[in-house]
């Protein structure tokens, strides 16, 4: 007998603790007034502005609801000025302020951008010198090898010619030995004088 009473009350009982401490909004009204009871025949404890979250502490009675205000005061409002979603006004202030920040973000953005846009011009200018000091260099080291071979090939002609020069006196020396040793074959050689008998 117990047990289904008590199935039965924790389902009575469920909606309100699952609506306990629970965020809401203050619909769209311009103001609307927090009493100390639940009713108008309670004193007013002041005003609510629209759009102003609250917590809905889950108690009701009648058609008002007891809310905590963003002032921490605790007090009763009617039930249908409560909402589950924000205000309109609440929603267009967060929609213009995230409409600022895409904004601002756009800026960073683009100055970003033509910052790196600057950076990669002068990445490129860089580039082009150093390209155009490598086919210098390039040019440079093409002419002082040509230069060398230019060089070489000339010291290799000297080296030639001296060689050459070398073999020609070498030839003109023999010859002239050769013609010296023939010469001096057919000379007559000198004839001795004969001692005369009569002078002994």
């Amino acid at each position: 007998m117990l047990r289904p009473l008590f199935v039965a009350g924790a389902l009575l009982l469920s909606p309100a603790l699952m609506a306990e401490s629970q965020p809401r909004f203050i619909s769209d009204n311009i103001y609307v007034y927090m009493h100390n009871g639940p009713g108008t025949s309670f004193r007013i404890l002041g005003s609510v502005s629209a759009g102003t979250p609250v917590t809905f502490t889950g108690e009701t009675a009648d058609e008002y609801a007891k809310i905590i205000d963003n002032r921490g005061r605790e007090g009763w409002v009617r039930a249908d000025a409560l909402s589950s979603d924000k205000s309109l006004r609440q929603q267009l202030e967060e929609a213009e302020q995230a409409l600022a920040e895409s904004q601002a973000a756009l800026v960073s953005n683009k100055t970003e951008y033509e910052d790196v846009d600057g950076t990669i011009s002068a990445l490129r200018e860089q580039l082009a010198k150093a390209d155009e000091l490598v086919r210098i260099a390039s040019a440079e080291k093409v002419s002082a090898q040509e230069a060398r071979d230019k060089a070489l090939a000339e010291v290799q002609s000297l080296k030639e010619n001296e060689r050459v020069r070398h073999w020609q006196e070498g030839g003109i020396i023999a010859a002239i030995g050769l013609l010296l040793g023939v010469i001096l074959v057919y000379l007559p050689k000198p004839q001795r004088k004969r001692r005369s008998r009569w002078m002994n």
